[in-house]
This record gives structure tokens, C-alpha cells and sequence, in this order.
């Protein structure tokens, strides 16, 4: 074994929170922790300039009714700069980690080798939600993008979870081929079911269908609820359980079940989703926009398949016919059904499916794999 790094690791937020970007920096960290050297939290950064960027914003939609991106500011980004140095200077450290933190890092000046990751690039995610950048200021488009480049320039190693965005931090922002590594994260639980357990499992009585998202439309609520009226008419004994999200008004049904939110630092309530994970036969997410989707990783933890969409990065974590299926973004919910109803009614492949699902788990989707392939990496970065 070699001596344990000291690792800064560099978020604006607190990354000890599980809430924070659904608990990833939180496992990011410690996977970290256990396989690279001892982990030095240099977050949350509290800013008194996020206040001021936040006030600039509420006046450009005033006068503008245009919003001003303030997480994507550069005067957030000296003020960053400027915390993170303070903190940087009192201890001697062999490498900068910083996950999704494109604005921190843009305008840090440091001698300490930089690993920077996230699971998009500012130029996919401004044209990937074309809702919502259209809806802010030029300057936003441009600070973002400008930001994004000096991030990716400082870095020394670049780690994404898809070819998606690592292609995109090549050809959108020139970073070089040998600093870009395509790692894919994995499931942010503590707790899940032995394999044993999991190759045990076979399908419900009745077609238990998961949709699980804080965002109705944008996760494709509306084509899982047909998804679900179709099955029905298929003569399918179906469920749906929405579980993250209230649906609109209109979408409504005897045998569909909400669960508006559970929270994964209350134990009772992550026991729930467990649960919810180990009763469901598929995990329905007919998503519009996914930069990765770190919920599908936590599914395959429990033997549980995805029916989604080829979109985004969802192909750096999905394979087809392994671990999940990807439909295209203009199918509706008679082709989900058609392929649900196909796989429910043949057992021998649903349980293969289910066995898939946890080996591409244990083999890729998990952040002890993740920790391991990133130490190599480090090692070769700072040798």
C-alpha cells in the first residue's frame, strides 16, 4: 500500500449532505476516503457574493424578465477563488477533487494537481434545457461557457460518467484526449440486498411499474402514465407508483399510488425506498432530459431493470438488453407497454434480466468500483 493522499475536496456546498445533487459529492467523498487517502472538505465556501449574484438575478427578471445564471457567474467565481486559496494555505495537499465544480475552480490559481468531474458540460446542459437558458441573459450563455473552458483547462485529469460528456468536453472545450477518462458513478445508497437475495427474486403477481423523480414532465410522467393505461388495455394486471413528484390534477387512477417525497437521510423513510425498489418489477423512467441518472445505478443495486429513453448520458449507464432498455424520445406509452408486456410474460427472460441488472451493478454501477479506478488514475497523475 502506498501513503494515503490528502485530498481538498472542493464543493460550494456541503458535501457531507446526502441531499446535495442526490448524494453524490456525499459518496464521491467517501469512496475517496477509502481507497485514495484522507479527505479534507473545503465546503460549504458561503459566499457573500452569491448573495449579490442571486440580487442580480431577481433584477434582471424584473427588467428583463430575463434571469441572470448566478452559479455560473465570474464574479462568484473570484470570490470563490479567493475562499478556496485561504483554506488552501494552511495544509500541504497532493490533490484538488472537485466534482461538479465548474465555477470554483475557473479562475483558482494552485500548483496542486486538479481533478475536476461532472456529469455534463455547461455547452450540453444550455442547449440540452433550451426552457430554461432560454430564458436568461446572453451574458449567462457566456460567462457559463467561459467558465466551463477554464475549469476544464485547469484540470489535470477530467473524469465523466459518459462518452456523452467527455465528448462534449473534447469537442466543445478542446480538452485533450489522454486527460479525459470516462468512469461511471454509482448508486448513492448505504444499504441494499445481498446477491443471494436478489437471484431469489421473481416477478409480482401484478406488474409493479416505478417512476421515480422530483420532476413529472421533465422525468416523462405524462408517457409513464400511458404507459400504464396501455398495459391495462394489454390485459396486463398493472401498478404504477409515482414516488418524488405530485402529479397534475389530470393524471389520475385507481391503480396508480403517489408518494410525494422520501428522504434518504431519514432511515425509516429510505427503508421505503428500498422497499419500493425490491417490490417493483421495473424502474418506468420515459425521461426527456438526463445528464446521467445515478437513480438507475440504485435500481440495478436491487435486481430492478430500466425501460427509459436513449437521451443524454443515459447510455453511459444503461446497456441495452443488460441492465435496462432504451426507447426512443418520440415513443409513447404503447411501445413502453408493448416491450413491458414482452418481458413480464416471458419469465425466463425477466429473471435473466434481473440477474444482468445486479451483475452489471456489482461490476460497474458502484462506488467502490469507482474508487478503485479513480485511485489508479490519481496514482498515475502525481507518480
Amino acid at each position: 500500500m502506498g501513503k494515503r493522499l490528502k485530498i481538498a475536496f472542493i464543493t460550494a456546498a456541503d458535501a457531507r449532505d446526502k441531499r446535495i445533487r442526490s448524494g453524490t459529492p456525499y459518496y464521491m467523498a467517501k469512496a475517496l476516503e477509502k481507497h485514495c487517502g484522507d479527505v479534507f472538505y473545503i465546503g460549504p465556501l458561503n459566499s457573500r457574493m452569491e448573495k449579490l449574484t442571486r440580487f442580480l438575478n431577481d433584477v434582471s427578471l424584473k427588467l428583463f424578465s430575463k434571469g441572470y445564471a448566478y452559479e455560473h457567474s465570474i464574479l462568484l467565481s473570484f470570490a470563490y477563488a479567493r475562499i478556496i486559496k485561504s483554506k488552501l494555505k494552511d495544509e500541504s495537499f497532493d490533490v484538488i477533487f472537485a466534482p461538479v465544480a465548474s465555477t470554483e475552480l475557473s479562475l483558482l490559481a494552485t500548483d496542486v494537481p486538479i481533478i475536476y468531474t461532472a456529469d455534463a458540460t455547461f455547452s450540453l446542459i444550455s442547449n440540452y434545457y433550451p426552457d430554461y437558458f432560454s430564458r436568461q441573459l446572453k451574458i449567462s450563455r457566456e460567462e457559463g461557457n467561459y467558465i466551463e473552458q477554464s475549469a476544464i483547462r485547469r484540470a489535470d485529469l477530467l473524469l465523466y460518467p459518459s462518452n456523452w460528456a467527455a465528448n462534449s468536453a473534447i469537442n466543445d472545450y478542446g480538452a485533450l484526449e489522454s486527460e479525459v477518462n470516462v468512469i461511471p458513478y454509482g448508486a448513492n445508497i448505504d444499504d441494499y440486498p445481498d446477491k443471494e437475495t436478489i437471484l431469489n427474486k421473481k416477478k409480482t403477481i401484478k406488474c409493479q411499474l416505478l417512476f421515480l423523480g422530483v420532476d413529472w414532465k421533465r422525468k416523462g410522467g405524462e408517457i409513464a402514465f400511458e404507459t400504464l393505461l396501455e398495459l391495462i388495455k394489454l390485459g396486463i394486471n398493472a401498478e404504477l407508483t409515482v414516488c418524488g413528484c405530485i402529479p397534475p390534477d389530470e393524471f389520475k387512477h385507481e391503480r396508480m399510488t403517489v408518494i410525494p417525497y422520501l428522504d434518504k437521510n431519514d432511515e425509516v423513510q429510505s427503508q421505503k425506498l428500498q422497499e419500493l425498489f425490491l417490490k417493483s418489477d421495473f424502474l418506468l423512467l420515459p425521461s426527456r432530459n438526463e445528464a446521467y441518472g445515478v437513480v438507475f445505478c440504485e435500481a440495478n443495486a436491487f435486481g430492478l431493470p430500466a425501460i427509459t429513453t436513449d437521451t443524454g448520458g443515459i447510455s453511459g449507464v444503461i446497456e441495452e438488453g443488460v441492465n435496462g432498455f432504451m426507447l426512443p424520445l418520440n415513443a409513447r406509452g404503447n411501445e413502453y407497454a408493448n416491450l413491458i408486456q414482452n418481458l413480464y410474460e416471458d419469465e425466463e427472460m425477466y429473471y435473466q434480466l434481473i440477474k444482468s441488472s445486479r451483475e452489471t451493478f456489482e461490476e460497474k454501477l458502484n462506488w467502490d468500483i469507482w474508487g478503485k479506478k479513480t485511485k489508479t488514475l490519481i496514482n498515475q497523475l502525481i507518480k
